[in-house]
C-alpha cells in the first residue's frame, strides 16, 4: 500500500543522453537523479532491466534475473583499466535522439569482451574477490544463465529446443563438459552481469541517498528463449519436444483488433505450487534488490490469462486460462511481508482481478488518456481516484499526451477541455496538473509529457514488431521552466521529494 503523496517520472535508462549510442548507467544517469530531486520528484520508474529480446523489447529477456549488459557504463570500465581511451571514441553514426540497436550492440559487445579479457588477465585481487563473491551469491541463477548464453552462442543463437538433445534436455555430463570447454565464454557472461549489478546498485544507492526511489518492472511472463525456461522446463507448458504448446497474449482490445500474440510459454502453476512458488519468490526478491518497489506487468494474468495455441496466426482464437490467484500472493507475502508491488491492472479487468488486487492491498493503475471516452462515471477520471493508486497521463504503451491530443476525437477533446478547464494549448501540463491534484498518493509522468513531445517520440506501439524502444532525450530539451513547474506542482499538492 502506498500511503505518502509523491510523484515521479517514467523513463527507461536507455532513453538517457550519452555518447555511446544509448543511455546507460554512467554520468547522465546520476545527472538525471539530480534533476529529479531539483524537480521535486520522488520516483524514477523504469521498464524491465533485463536483456532485450526480439524487437529490442525489454519484456522478452533471455533471463528473468540477468541485467541488460548494454546498459553497462563503458567509461567506468576504462576507469578500472579494463579499456583504453580509444575504446571511448563514439561511433560516428550514433544518434542522440534515437537508438540504432544493431550498431549499439556491436559497439558495446566488442568493448565488453575486451574489458573481460583484461579483467581476468590483470589479476586485481580486490576486484577479483568482489567478482568471485558475486558469482557465489548469485549462483542459483547465474550458473544457468551464463551456460545458456554460452551454448546459445555456440549454436548460432538457435532456440534451445533445436540444440543437440543432450544440451537441450540438460544431461549433466554434457553440461559439465560444455562449462569446462568454454570456461572463458562462461566467465565473460558472468563478468558482464557483475559489472551491471555493481553499477546499477551504485546508482540506486545514490538515488536513495538523494530521496529518489526506484520503481522497477517485472514482466509476468518470460521469453521462451531464456535461461529460465531452459533450466526449469517442468515449470512451463511445453510439449515432449520442449516447444511451447500454449502461449500468452491478450484478446482484441484498445491497442489491436486482432489482440496481441506475445508468444511466451504459459506457466504450469500446479508445478509451481508443489514447491511453494519458490521460483517466483526468488524472482521477486531479486527484483527488489534493484528497485524499491516493482510494477508487475499484466497483473490480470494471475487471475486468468489469455492462452493461445502456439501455432495460431494471431490472438483471436485464444481462451482464458486460470492463474494461481491468491495462492501465489500468499506465498510471496509470507516471504516478503510488505509486498511492495504495483499491480498493472489494465485491459479487460474482471471482478476476480479486482478482488485479488484488493485482497493484498496492492495499488492499481489509472491512465488519464483512457478517461475521456465515456462520461463522468469513467473509472480513470481523477475525481474517482483513491489514495492507494498510481496515476499516469499514459504509460510506455500509450502515445505521448500531445500525440494523444492531436489524434483523439472531437467529442473526447471537448470533454477533456471542459473537465480539465483547459484551452488545449498546454494539454500535457493540464493533464499532469489534474493528476497531481488528485487523491492518488502516487502519480507518474512519462518524460515525453514533461518535455511536451509529439507522437514521433512514443516509446512503444503494442503489436508493432519494429521501431519501438528507440526514443532518447537530450539535456537541451529540459528547459528550466519545466523543472520549476514540476517542482511547484509537487509543492502545491504536497508531493515534494521526501525521504521514506
Amino acid at each position: 500500500m502506498l500511503t505518502k503523496r509523491a510523484s515521479g517520472i517514467l523513463l527507461h535508462p536507455t532513453s538517457l543522453p550519452g555518447k555511446f549510442g544509448a543511455g546507460d548507467l554512467g554520468a547522465d544517469a546520476y545527472q538525471f537523479v539530480d534533476w529529479l530531486k531539483s524537480a521535486g520528484q520522488t520516483y524514477w520508474q523504469i521498464l524491465p532491466l533485463g536483456e532485450i529480446g526480439p524487437g529490442n523489447s525489454p519484456y522478452m529477456s533471455s533471463s528473468a534475473f540477468a541485467g541488460n549488459i548494454l546498459l553497462i557504463d563503458i567509461a567506468e570500465l576504462a576507469g578500472q583499466g579494463w579499456l583504453d581511451q580509444d575504446d571511448l571514441i563514439p561511433h560516428p553514426e550514433f544518434r542522440s535522439d534515437k537508438i540504432d540497436f544493431g550498431l549499439l550492440r556491436s559497439f558495446r559487445m566488442e568493448r565488453l569482451r575486451r574489458a573481460a579479457v583484461r579483467f581476468f588477465a590483470l589479476g586485481n585481487e580486490t576486484m577479483r574477490k568482489a567478482y568471485d563473491e558475486f558469482c557465489r551469491a548469485e549462483s542459483e541463477w547465474l550458473e544457468d544463465y551464463a551456460l545458456f548464453m554460452t551454448i546459445a552462442q555456440h549454436q548460432n543463437w538457435l532456440e534451445w529446443s533445436y540444440w543437440p538433445a543432450e544440451l537441450a534436455h540438460r544431461h549433466p555430463d554434457a553440461l559439465r563438459s560444455m562449462a569446462k570447454d568454454s570456461a572463458d565464454e562462461v566467465g565473460f557472461w558472468k563478468f558482464c552481469q557483475w559489472c551491471f549489478s555493481r553499477q546499477w546498485l551504485g546508482l540506486k544507492k545514490y538515488a536513495n541517498a538523494h530521496g529518489i526511489r526506484i520503481i522497477g518492472d517485472v514482466p509476468i511472463f518470460v521469453a521462451y528463449q531464456s535461461a529460465d525456461v531452459w533450466a526449469h522446463q517442468e515449470l512451463f507448458e511445453l510439449d515432449e519436444n520442449g516447444r511451447p504448446s500454449i502461449v500468452a497474449g491478450v484478446p482484441p482490445d484498445y491497442f489491436s483488433e486482432t489482440g496481441q500474440f506475445w508468444g511466451n510459454p504459459l506457466y504450469r502453476w500446479d508445478m509451481h505450487e508443489t514447491n511453494g512458488y519458490a521460483w517466483w519468490v526468488a524472482r521477486l526478491r531479486h527484483a527488489l534488490k534493484f528497485a524499491d518497489l516493482v510494477r508487475i506487468d499484466h497483473f490480470r494474468g494471475f487471475a486468468a490469462c489469455w492462452g493461445i495455441p502456439a501455432n495460431a496466426p494471431n490472438a483471436i482464437g485464444g481462451k482464458w486460462v486460470p492463474g494461481p490467484g491468491e495462492k501465489l500472493f500468499n506465498a510471496l507475502k509470507k516471504a516478503i511481508p510488505q509486498l511492495p508491488i504495483i499491480a498493472e491492472d489494465l485491459g479487460l479487468i474482471t471482478p476476480d482481478v479486482i478482488e485479488l488486487r484488493d485482497r493484498f492491498k496492492l495499488p492499481g493503475m489509472r491512465i488519464l488518456q483512457f478517461a475521456f471516452s465515456e462520461g463522468e462515471g469513467h473509472h480513470f477520471l481523477p475525481h474517482h481516484y483513491v489514495p492507494n493508486a498510481v496515476a499516469y497521463t499514459g504509460t510506455h504503451d500509450n502515445d505521448t499526451a500531445l500525440g494523444w491530443w492531436n489524434s483523439v476525437s472531437d467529442r473526447e477533446k471537448t470533454f477533456a477541455q471542459h473537465y480539465l478547464k483547459s484551452d488545449g494549448q498546454a494539454i500535457h501540463w493540464d493533464m499532469m496538473r489534474a493528476l497531481s491534484n488528485s487523491a492518488a498518493n502516487t502519480v507518474v509522468y512519462p518524460m515525453q509529457d514533461v518535455l511536451g513531445l509529439s507522437s514521433e517520440h512514443r516509446m512503444n506501439f503494442p503489436g508493432e514488431p519494429s521501431g519501438n524502444w528507440e526514443w532518447r532525450f537530450s539535456w537541451d530539451q529540459v528547459r528550466p521552466e519545466f523543472t520549476q513547474t514540476l517542482a511547484k506542482m509537487s509543492a502545491d499538492h504536497n508531493r515534494l521529494c521526501q525521504l521514506f
